[in-house]
């Protein structure tokens, strides 16, 4: 586990330093990564990761990421636009790191988004491109 100084070092030379943090093993790598714009009105921000561990895939939002907060809210992907076969599952909180294992059914390299979605009212309430 990194500690705190190794983490801003890390995020001061732009690298994605927190994807050994949380429940991914030591092995983990960042795929793709993106920044969260808002939608619908909504303040969404901070930095979202496609990580690879092994075999198997997560989205990750980072330590930076914030959420105005709205109801019903869920983590997806997305190619070029929302795919609600590919709900994750509702967001943990409002800011800060978390991850979302991707279930082996989903091709995740081949979505190019992660969203954050007002499932209840079926609206967008931010989303990272990811490169």
């Amino acid at each position: 586990m990194q500690n705190r100084r190794q983490i801003l070092r890390g995020l001061a030379a732009g690298l994605p330093a927190l994807i050994l943090a949380g429940p991914l093993s030591a092995a983990s790598e960042a795929v793709t990564r993106g920044v969260f714009t808002g939608a619908s009105g909504h303040v969404t921000t901070g930095t979202g990761l496609l990580i690879r561990d092994g075999a198997s895939f997560a989205v990750q939002l980072g330590a930076d990421f914030v959420f105005d907060g709205a109801p019903d809210p869920k983590v997806a992907l997305g190619r070029d636009g929302y795919d609600a076969s590919a709900i994750l599952g509702a967001l943990q909180k409002n800011t800060g790191l978390q991850v979302y294992p991707i279930p082996a059914s989903i091709d995740a390299v081949s979505y190019n988004e992660i969203w954050i979605w007002c499932e209840r009212f079926n609206v967008p309430l931010g989303s990272a491109r990811l490169a």
